[in-house]
């Protein structure tokens, strides 16, 4: 596997032999047009952010589309929100006609709404998201996921995960926590580099993106709100607590947050539904996407480092929460909701994985290369209560080996 080859690559080419248009979303410099131009070397490509480009179609667009009426990669679509109704009567005058535009854009909110008022039904959408491990290292995807995918009648086995290879070393998985996934600096280099290229990114996610989209925004509070974040990856926020730390309301903390996780920056996980316990704490739980980022605001620069901060346990379980659902997303059959479990008297299930004919997997995330027993018990109440068929603790383990009847210990290098 070429280390530039993507897990979901596969999945966007069965994709686009099934609708005319597939749209790419995804955080700024995660890869969407790398991926679009290596899925479709041949199509025309036109980049909105360019002048050049967006006046060209812009002009007149039913020439444009007259010279370019099929195979063309839109990048960045977002900046041109009228292209959405052209598209539409595009696509409509030749429905039955399926891979013609690929269009990507980074941000959620807008691009997504767009979408569905214009494009739906006629639109196919994927999140490209920052490097998994395995496309790090140059990896094919685990088979952890194909091994999860969710049969009609009786669901995933524990017994068909036993067997899982450990493909990536603890030194390997730190330097992977370490440093996240953004591309660019993962493959170009490290040190230096490294810490300029995040420099840079979060001066242009400010000074480019956010000010583009939110021109009345106070930059500076939401500078140090990405700060304060940061702190919190991994928990409940209080969004009260938030505001007087940023002198500011709680509604432009709800509002920020919301920006945070349109631009692909901030993950909400929400509390688990449906459940037997009487006291479940229902606010969502929150995590900083990309490690790289996580500790980059942090000032986190080494792996010693990793290894004596406090909060490293919290920012663990987001960096292998965005592993596996990142797999997940390259697996077409395989729809996994995720979500987590905390009751008021403080039991809590890291990630609980919900598929669609109720099954549900619940999941510890340790930082460690051990398991305490009290771990092993409390997973084993909730899969009791909640009548699951295993549960699975994800931890610094050399090898898969399974803890009890229904509880399974797999190393994060196997995912």
């Amino acid at each position: 596997m070429d280390i530039h080859e993507r897990n979901i690559g596969r999945r966007a080419k069965q994709l686009l032999a099934r609708f005319p248009v597939l749209a790419f979303t995804g955080a700024r410099q995660s890869g969407k047009t790398t991926l679009a131009r290596m899925l479709c070397p041949d199509w025309h490509y036109f980049d909105l952010e360019r002048g050049a480009d967006r006046d060209f179609i812009t002009r007149d667009y039913e020439f444009f589309f007259e010279r370019y009426p099929d195979r063309v990669i839109l990048d960045e679509a977002q900046e041109c929100p009228e292209l959405f109704r052209e598209l539409r009567g595009i696509v409509d005058a030749r429905r039955e006609r399926k891979g013609r535009f690929l269009i990507t854009g980074s941000s959620a909110p807008e691009l997504l709404t767009q979408i569905s008022e214009s494009l739906a039904g006629r639109l196919a959408t994927l999140e490209v998201g920052t490097f998994k491990m395995n496309e790090r290292y140059a990896l094919p995807l685990s088979e952890f996921y194909s091994r999860m995918n969710v049969d009609a009648v009786e669901g995933p086995a524990l017994d068909a995960l036993l067997d899982l290879p450990v493909r990536l070393n603890t030194d390997q998985v730190l330097e992977g926590f370490l440093s996240g996934g953004y591309p660019e600096p993962v493959l170009e280099g490290e040190g230096a580099f490294f810490q300029e290229w995040m420099t840079h990114y979060q001066s242009a996610y400010l000074e480019r993106d956010i000010r583009k989209l939110f021109p009345r925004l106070n930059l500076e509070n939401y500078r140090r709100f990405l700060h304060i974040l940061s702190d919190l990856s991994g928990t409940i926020l209080n969004r009260s607590e938030i505001a007087r730390s940023l002198n500011s309301s709680e509604a432009a903390v709800r509002d920020y947050l919301a920006i945070a996780e349109g631009t692909y920056l901030w993950r909400s996980i929400p509390s688990l539904e449906k459940t037997r316990s009487k006291s479940l704490v229902k606010m969502p739980r929150g995590y900083l996407r990309d490690s790289g980022l996580l500790h980059h605001l942090l000032n986190v620069r080494t792996k010693e480092q990793i290894m004596h901060r406090a909060g490293t346990g919290a920012a663990f379980e987001g960096f292998v929460i965005e592993e596996i659902l990142g797999g997940f997303e390259a697996v077409q059959s395989a729809p996994w909701r995720a979500s987590y479990y905390r009751t008021r008297s403080g039991a809590e299930v890291d990630l609980v994985l919900s598929g669609p004919l109720g099954q549900r997997i619940p999941v510890e995330i340790k930082f460690g290369v051990s398991t305490r027993q009290q771990s092993v018990r409390a997973l084993s109440r909730f899969i009791e209560q909640e009548e699951c068929p295993f549960g699975l603790i994800i931890n610094n383990a050399k090898e898969v080996k399974q803890l009890s009847k229904k509880i399974l210990q797999i190393p994060v290098g196997c995912l």
